[in-house]
């Protein structure tokens, strides 16, 4: 079994939504994915132990997911960086990091996507689907966005967005 980042695009998924009804179609709609990418991911996540199954119902198992998110994520899903593109805004270039992190004079990140808004520096997401994802779900932008901090920001950028992520894991449980 390989994780894959579809895999943690859904657990941020079931985060943003907390502990309201989801079905794997509404999902699957919302994160531009088919419904067996969905199962599949579902899978994925339960063998992986990142999820737990709860009376019938596939919930994030918090303390593995933060654990790997932390310690893990920026070593199996290194961004790749490229040229100047027009985008949406991530990292710390976003809510909620944008808040506490001054923009430098470099580009700011952002995942290539011909509906963005800004211009900078492109910043592969985490998965092909994250900027129509993100664009309908204001809360799953910012998870990703923190993701994305912890996958290629700055040692600064990374300790604000993993104290930040925390913060919204341990609010879920």
């Amino acid at each position: 079994m390989i994780l894959k980042p579809q895999d943690i695009l859904f657990l941020l998924k079931l985060i943003a939504y907390g502990k309201k009804a989801w079905s794997f179609n509404k999902i699957a709609v919302e994160l531009s994915m088919s419904s067996s990418e969905v199962h599949a991911a579902a899978k994925r996540t339960l063998a992986a132990r990142l999820a737990i199954k709860y009376e019938d119902k596939i919930r994030p198992q918090i303390r593995n997911l933060e654990e790997f998110l932390m310690h893990g994520l920026q070593y199996v899903f290194v961004p790749e960086r490229g040229q100047l593109s027009r985008g949406m805004p991530t990292s710390y270039a976003c809510p909620p990091l944008n808040a506490f992190v001054v923009g430098s004079n470099e580009p700011a990140p952002v995942w290539p996507d011909p509906q963005g808004n800004i211009r900078g520096e492109s910043f592969s997401p985490l998965y092909k689907a994250v900027p129509a994802a993100a664009r309908n779900d204001a809360q799953l932008y910012e998870l990703l966005a923190l993701v994305d901090a912890i996958r290629g920001g700055q040692t600064r950028e990374r300790e604000i967005a993993k104290k930040e992520l925390k913060n919204r894991l341990s609010s879920y449980g």
